[in-house]
C-alpha cells in the first residue's frame, strides 16, 4: 500500500516506479488530478514506460463532467444518485442505506474490471486504464427502480421493504419475529397460502396474479399477517422453506453470525486473535486461505522493496528520508 506521504516526494516515486517495472495491475483513489500532477500520469507516463501495466483509477465522480474532480463519500453519493431517495419508509425520510453499498459496488466493478482488462491484455499484449466511479457504480445499483423510471418518466415511491413490482414481496409480522417473504411466482404464493391454511387466497380476484396483487399489496399485507399471527416465525420459516417458498427471520447481526450455515460455509475466518469475514468466493482447486491478519499502513514496506530486489543501504536511505515508512512488525 503506497500512502500520500510517500508519492509526495520524488525518491518515494522512484520507488513506486521501480516496483511497477514487473507490476500487472496498479490500484489507486488519489483525488482526480494528483498523479499527473506528480508527474506519474497514465497517458503521459505510465503506459509509456510500462505499456502491459493495467492502472485502475477509483474516483467518486471521474475527472471531467458537472461534478468532475469533485471527492466521493459513499452517503453522499447515496444521496445524489436517488439510492437514498428510494430506501425508507413511505411516509418517512429518504435513508442512507445501513451500509456503504457505493463503495462495495465500486470495488467489485473494479475487480472485474481488472480482470476484463487482464484478459483483453492476452491477445493484444497492452495495458489499459480502467475507471470505476462512484457515481456510476451507484447508478448502476438503482435496479429495477432505474428501469420504472426510464419507462414511465416518474420518480419511485419508498416503499419499505416492499418490492416496487413483486407482491408478497416484504416483511410480515408473525406471532414473534417478523419474517421476510420473497416471493416470485403464483406457485409460491399458492404453497404460501396452503401452508398456513388460506387457500381461498390464490383464487381470489383481487389476489389471482402478481400484478393482482401489487395493486392490492396492503389489503394483501393485512391478510397474509392475520393468517401468520398463530405461528413462530422459527416454525413458519420451517414449514414455507421445505414446500419452496423463499423466506427468512429477520435475524440481527449477531444470530446471522452465529447461525450454524454462516459456520458450514466457513465464512469467519480466524488468524490468531483476528477474526474476519471469510472470503464469499470458493474455489475449488485454489480456495483462499488466511496467512495473515490485516496490517498498519506501512507494515511490510521494507519486505516488499527486498523482494524487488533494492539493496538495503538504499532502503535505510529511503527510511531516513521519509521517502518511505515502515511500521509494526518487521520494522527494520
Amino acid at each position: 500500500m503506497i500512502g500520500d506521504a510517500t508519492l509526495g516526494v520524488p525518491e518515494g516515486r522512484e520507488v513506486v516506479l521501480r516496483l511497477l517495472e514487473d507490476a500487472d495491475v496498479l490500484i489507486e483513489n488519489f483525488k482526480t488530478g494528483t498523479l499527473e500532477r506528480w508527474g506519474m500520469g497514465f497517458d503521459e507516463v505510465l503506459s509509456q514506460r510500462f505499456p502491459r501495466l493495467i492502472h485502475c483509477r477509483i474516483t467518486g465522480f471521474g475527472d471531467s463532467g458537472p461534478l468532475g474532480g469533485l471527492a466521493g463519500y459513499d452517503a453522499a453519493v447515496q444521496a445524489l444518485s436517488g439510492l437514498m431517495s428510494i430506501n425508507g419508509e413511505p411516509a418517512g425520510q429518504p435513508t442512507r442505506l445501513g451500509v456503504p453499498i457505493v463503495d462495495v459496488a465500486t470495488g467489485l466493478n473494479a475487480a472485474i474490471g481488472i480482470l476484463m482488462a487482464v484478459v483483453e491484455r492476452t491477445r493484444s499484449g497492452r495495458g489499459q486504464q480502467i475507471e470505476s466511479t462512484l457515481y456510476d457504480c451507484a447508478l448502476s445499483s438503482l435496479y429495477p427502480h432505474s428501469i420504472n423510471t426510464l419507462f414511465t418518466g416518474k420518480p419511485p415511491l419508498r416503499s419499505g421493504n416492499g418490492h416496487p413490482n413483486i407482491a408478497p414481496y416484504d416483511t410480515y409480522a408473525t406471532g414473534t419475529d417478523p419474517i421476510f417473504l420473497a416471493l416470485g411466482n403464483n406457485g409460491q404464493f399458492e404453497r404460501m397460502c396452503k401452508v398456513v391454511g388460506r387457500t381461498d387466497m390464490p383464487t381470489d380476484p383481487r389476489f389471482a396474479t402478481n400484478a393482482d396483487r401489487a395493486v392490492n399489496r396492503f389489503v394483501l399485507k393485512t391478510e397474509i399477517e392475520s393468517a401468520f399471527a398463530p405461528y413462530n416465525a422459527q416454525q413458519l420459516f420451517t414449514e414455507l422453506t421445505r414446500v419452496g417458498v423463499p423466506c427468512g427471520v429477520i435475524q440481527n447481526v449477531v444470530e446471522a453470525l452465529a447461525h450454524p450455515h454462516t459456520a458450514h460455509r466457513d465464512m469467519v475466518a480466524e488468524i490468531g486473535t483476528h477474526r474476519s469475514i471469510a472470503s464469499p468466493i470458493k474455489l475449488s482447486r485454489t480456495p483462499a486461505s488466511y496467512r495473515s491478519a490485516p496490517q498498519q499502513i506501512g507494515q511490510s514496506t521494507v519486505q516488499v522493496l527486498k523482494a524487488s530486489g533494492v539493496p538495503d543501504a538504499d532502503i535505510d536511505a529511503l527510511l531516513s528520508s521519509g521517502a518511505i515508512r515502515q511500521s509494526g512488525q518487521g520494522a527494520a
